[in-house]
């Protein structure tokens, strides 16, 4: 916030049971808005509710961090709780929003893990640890990981090259392996010389229709 961002993290009972306290006060009193969206996920009929309240106390304190709180329950049509969570935020939360905000706060658990899968079982070798060596080599090698991660996923958005070599091999693991086989045996002029030759490549190794032969 210091730096002019703004933030939207779960927020737990557990984590922060002052914050629930209001709730539970202003659940008593009929206080907290609500909004029911139904919707259907292949042959389930599921019902999404959100709740959510403004300026409330982060934590115990005078100068406590006031927040804006806002909570998704998802049920079935036999009323099965199957999801619920929870998140805070320094933006309010209103009716036009709310489930914006909830989107977004869902959001940013599956790019965290899917990134972190990616990094560690896709070819990139990046392994959780407990420290950073006596020196930086660590640090750098870490850095120079998600900087080439960041690279890929440019690459994937912008380069037409990329994507289509990246759409002809099976996985992640295989595309860094040829990207290594061939820079160690040939030279190449520029990054558009080398994906040039790897759509070639690919291209003549498609297995051809065979033509068919009339009969005499």
């Amino acid at each position: 916030m210091a730096q002019g961002c703004e933030f939207l993290f779960v927020c737990q009972p557990g984590s922060h049971p002052l914050l629930y306290e209001w709730v539970a006060d202003f659940e008593r009193t009929g206080e907290v808005a609500t909004r029911v969206k139904t919707r259907c996920n292949g042959k389930q009929r599921l019902t999404d509710t959100y709740r959510w309240l403004n300026d409330l106390p982060l934590r115990d304190g005078d100068d406590a961090l006031r927040v804006g709180w806002c909570e998704l329950t998802t049920t079935d049509a036999e009323g099965s709780v199957l999801y619920s969570n929870a998140w805070a935020s320094s933006v309010p939360i209103t009716r036009e929003n709310v489930v914006a905000m909830v989107a977004a706060g869902r959001s940013r658990w599956k790019i965290e893990n899917e990134h972190n899968n990616t990094l560690k079982t896709k070819g990139y070798r990046f392994e959780h640890n407990d420290g950073h060596g006596k020196q930086h080599l660590a640090n750098l090698l870490a850095s120079l990981i998600l900087l080439a991660f960041l690279a890929h996923t440019l690459l994937d958005l912008y380069d037409p090259r990329y994507r289509h070599v990246r759409d002809n091999l099976s996985s992640r693991r295989t595309f860094f392996e040829h990207l290594r086989a061939l820079t160690f045996y040939f030279s190449f002029d520029t990054w558009e010389h080398l994906f040039d030759s790897m759509i070639e490549a690919l291209q003549s190794a498609q297995p051809q229709p065979r033509r068919s032969v009339g009969k005499r």
